[in-house]
């Protein structure tokens, strides 16, 4: 075992890690900072994996070029793993999954937990099973990409964003999609099965076979290869590829024996964080997916969207070393299904009130309240109607003064 030290280490090399670097040179800090990241790829971009990168327009989107790194003073260490943490000796343990009888301790002045989410896997699938994807990762993209000219037929397993927009792509690369959601509609649970339903009918306009309010109950094989998936209400649709979208766990599992606190898997699970991103344990902190901070009214609160983390990475960043102070913007996130580009502005509840201002069959823009105040806005293929509203979320607005 071999031990060194750093000054800022980042356990994961993503989005949130590579902004937090960044914010950190920009603001004048001159120590040691080392990404730490599990895949052998650089930090690169997650949205475009079930976009773009599916539909085979792009490869890896990288997050910034090669050279970056080395003119910016931040090490990269890819292929590795945090096994372990040790707040009272501020060290973590690091090992390569190619040589597992090697570890390393490395030493920290302040640490920052950028672990992200985990896949959950169909449950009781063969691990094994050929033509059956998650997508979390460029290679799982890759993975699915490379299946996609020899197969005919495809059913995505769960209607939230990332299904919904896998969906999509695998229909336009000219697969015959057949979408599965247990719930009453698409996003019900993030934006309530009213907008689900137009989600719903965009998918159906465009092709995709829809079957919501009913689960799955097998996913049939045939020599290794799935072959069909079975529903709970006996309906069996072919299956070249299947893509599980069931959702994702925070990974915390190196967290063990640290002391560092959970947050209750009622509130989002993660790692529990104050308003502004400390943990638990003295100069540790977390951001992004993985991360449970307290929001402005005291309630944990974890949330996976690209906006969100940039914002924490910026928020930690003036933690550590200072610079202009950051304030919260209005939580803002987005999602490209076909030809549309479904944008949520604030803070929407599937509980809120909803009203819709505008529905052409196709392109549509709505309003959530909740206690007669407006909460949030979402538009589908209207961005300026969505954006101008930026205004009236960053103050208490009554929804009389927007509908």
């Amino acid at each position: 075992m071999s031990e060194s030290s750093a000054g800022v280490v980042v356990v994961g090399a993503g989005l949130g890690a590579i902004r937090l670097a960044e914010n950190l040179r920009t603001n004048g800090y001159v120590e040691s900072i080392t990404l730490i990241g599990a895949e052998a790829h650089p930090p690169y971009d997650r949205p475009p994996l079930s976009k773009s990168v599916l539909l085979g327009k792009d490869d890896r989107v990288d997050l910034k070029p090669g050279d970056f790194y080395g003119e910016h003073g931040i090490e990269l260490r890819l292929g590795e793993r945090v096994t372990a943490i040790a707040p009272d000796d501020k060290t973590v343990t690091i090992e390569r999954p190619d040589d597992p009888a090697h570890s390393e301790t490395l030493r920290y002045d302040t640490l920052v937990l950028a672990t992200g989410l985990a896949p959950r896997a169909f449950p009781g699938a063969d691990p094994d099973l050929a033509g059956v994807h998650l997508l979390r990762t460029y290679d799982d993209a890759v993975a699915l990409r490379s299946e996609i000219d020899a197969a005919q037929t495809a059913v995505v397993i769960g209607a939230g964003f990332i299904g919904c927009e896998v969906a999509a792509s695998l229909f336009t690369r000219g697969l015959s999609v057949s979408l599965v959601e247990p719930a009453q509609t698409p996003l019900a649970a993030a934006l309530g099965t009213q907008i689900g339903a137009l989600v719903a009918r965009l998918h159906t306009d465009n092709g995709i076979d829809v079957h919501a309010g009913v689960g799955v109950s097998e996913l049939i094989a045939d020599a290794g290869k799935v072959r069909a998936v079975k529903l709970s209400d006996g309906t069996e649709l072919a299956a070249d590829i299947v893509v599980v979208g069931i959702g994702s766990t925070p990974v915390t599992d190196y967290l063990d024996g640290s002391g560092i606190a959970l947050a209750a898997r009622e509130d989002g699970g993660g790692i529990a964080c104050d308003t502004t991103g400390h943990t638990s344990a003295a100069d540790v902190f977390a951001i992004g997916d993985v991360a449970n901070w307290l929001d402005d009214s005291g309630k944990p609160k974890r949330v996976e969207h690209w906006n969100h983390t940039v914002e924490q990475a910026s928020i930690v960043a003036h933690q550590i070393v200072g610079g202009d102070a950051v304030t919260a913007s209005v939580p803002y996130f987005w999602s490209d299904q076909f030809d549309l580009k479904i944008q949520v502005l604030g803070s929407p509840r599937a509980d809120d009130d909803l009203h819709i201002a505008s529905d052409d069959g196709k392109k549509f823009l709505a309003y959530y309240s909740r206690d007669g105040y407006l909460t949030a806005v979402i538009g589908a293929g209207k961005v300026g109607a969505v954006m101008k509203t930026r205004p009236k979320l960053q103050t208490r607005t009554p929804i009389s003064e927007v509908i």
